[in-house]
């Protein structure tokens, strides 16, 4: 099978375990970095190129960063045109970019999540800090990633006067309910189709509430009970994604999703758990990857 792995960055730890492990089970595997490719979207000759030359896969693992989202995105979406098989599809990879579209979905669902308010005007701050139980509470940046734009307030009058900041910059933000049991570690559920592969505990260092990896926080290997299970892959499902990265907190009223990510890091997970997950992505593909099969499940 003919595999490309779409990375801005080939010398990524997760960009260079999927090649390794595409190319060990006897694929033709090749990096594509998608900020560099440009597209005819004529519809009897839909291409994608790079350097002047179409690209033609079997299959793509689209690798998209945060930052590159919508014209990563549309790289994958022109793929799915060509009918190459996308381990994950261009909606599902907005759909969970978009926190607050995702956090929707899932509450729609009925899934477990912190209590969570929105709002635009600072008017509303008041009834806002009210809505999910007052201080201690967390302030998101929809746009941040890895721990960053991510505020703990301690009182009332710190949330007021970060989320008025924010606001007055035009940002948007989401306030969230401030789970004090979960003590500063949060879970990550590494799911592929219908079922979770590995998992790991994710630690802050002393002091520090975000439990990211990029910020100093530590992984270890963690048993899941089967509602945490059960979440994570209904998470996946409910936005569309054939592979996701579920991060979780146990809480006192069981688990409560924080994020669905559509482009999980493979170096945490692997060297915590001792999985192959790299192995598992590519063994999904062969049994899965077929001409055509580019449709997006969910609709919403």
């Amino acid at each position: 099978m003919r595999i490309g792995i779409l990375s801005s960055n080939s010398k990524l730890y997760s960009t260079m375990r999927l090649k390794e492990a595409a190319a060990k089970r006897g694929h033709e595997v090749r990096v594509v970095d998608y900020t560099r490719c440009y597209m005819n979207i004529t519809s009897h000759r839909p291409q994608v190129l790079l350097a002047g030359k179409a690209l033609a896969f079997d299959a793509v693992i689209p690798r998209i960063g945060a930052s590159n989202t919508f014209y990563g995105a549309a790289v994958v979406r022109q793929f799915e045109m060509m009918h190459t098989y996308p381990l994950n599809t261009s909606q599902a990879i907005s759909r969970a970019r978009d926190k607050l579209r995702a956090l929707q979905l899932l509450a729609r669902a009925g899934l477990g999540l912190p209590v969570t308010g929105f709002a635009r005007s600072t008017k509303d701050i008041d009834g806002l800090i009210q809505l999910v139980g007052g201080a201690p509470l967390i302030i998101k940046l929809l746009e941040g990633t890895q721990g960053i734009g991510v505020v703990l307030a301690e009182t009332d009058k710190a949330a007021e006067s970060v989320m008025a900041a924010f606001i007055q910059l035009d940002a948007n933000i989401l306030v969230q309910e401030f789970i004090k049991e979960a003590g500063g570690a949060d879970i990550r559920a590494f799911v592929i189709g219908d079922k979770v592969v590995a998992a790991m505990k994710r630690q802050g260092p002393e002091g520090e509430f975000r439990s990211n990896l990029h910020r100093g926080g530590t992984a270890s290997p963690v048993k899941l009970t089967p509602e945490e299970r059960s979440t994570a892959v209904r998470s996946a499902k409910i936005l569309g994604l054939r592979v996701a990265g579920v991060d979780m907190l146990r809480s006192n009223h069981g688990p409560l999703i924080m994020e669905v990510n559509s482009s999980p890091g493979l170096e945490g997970i692997e060297q915590s758990s001792g999985k192959d997950v790299a192995a598992a992505i590519i063994a999904y593909l062969e049994k899965n990857a077929k001409p055509g099969k580019t449709k997006d499940r969910i609709q919403g």
